[in-house]
């Protein structure tokens, strides 16, 4: 998992935990071992989705491999057409340099952001409170950018799930 990685995680309908993942495994361990009947559901606080938690013992968690861990860093595999090869190549800073700074263009892009963050929501909405009353006006007034129609209707949710997809929500 990213150190970065914030998780929010809720038994029913309350917040049990929210903070990085690293800790929230240590927390969920904790609690199951005090009640192993519990039941959690973790949520990425970036994306909306249901994560699993790690509940490894710190010492039992594998050594990093090589590589740049702290940057978190991940070879993989890129198919290019040679003449995409040979522009990145031509570019100052190489191919790396360059691949890194239009991605990270992209993800600026204003559109891109916004529809990255109302899936989010969306995932979130879904997951925790796809049975409640007004979901599917929730879900309509969010994706037509509808801010007070999405507050009035998710008013009536529970306060933390409510809050949590208020939170993840774009202007919700």
């Amino acid at each position: 998992m990213d150190d970065s990685q914030r998780l929010t995680v809720f038994e029913g309908d309350r917040i049990a935990f929210s903070g990085p993942a690293d800790e929230a495994g240590r927390w969920v361990r904790a609690a199951l071992q005090s009640d192993p009947g519990r039941i959690f559901l973790a949520l990425d606080d970036a994306d909306g989705r249901v994560v699993d938690v790690d509940l490894r013992e710190e010492s039992a968690q594998p050594a990093r491999g090589r590589g740049r861990p702290k940057l978190g860093v991940s070879a993989r595999e890129v198919t290019l057409l040679p003449r995409h090869w040979d522009w990145l190549a031509a570019q100052p800073g190489g191919a790396s340099v360059t691949l890194r700074r239009l991605v990270e263009e992209a993800r600026r892009s204003d559109a891109q952001a916004a529809h990255a963050v109302r899936e989010a929501a969306y995932r979130a909405m879904t997951t925790l409170a796809g049975d409640r009353p007004g979901y599917e006006e929730a879900v309509r007034a969010l994706y037509a950018g509808e801010a007070e129609r999405f507050r009035e209707l998710t008013g009536a949710w529970p306060p933390d799930i409510r809050d949590f997809v208020r939170r993840v929500a774009p202007a919700g």
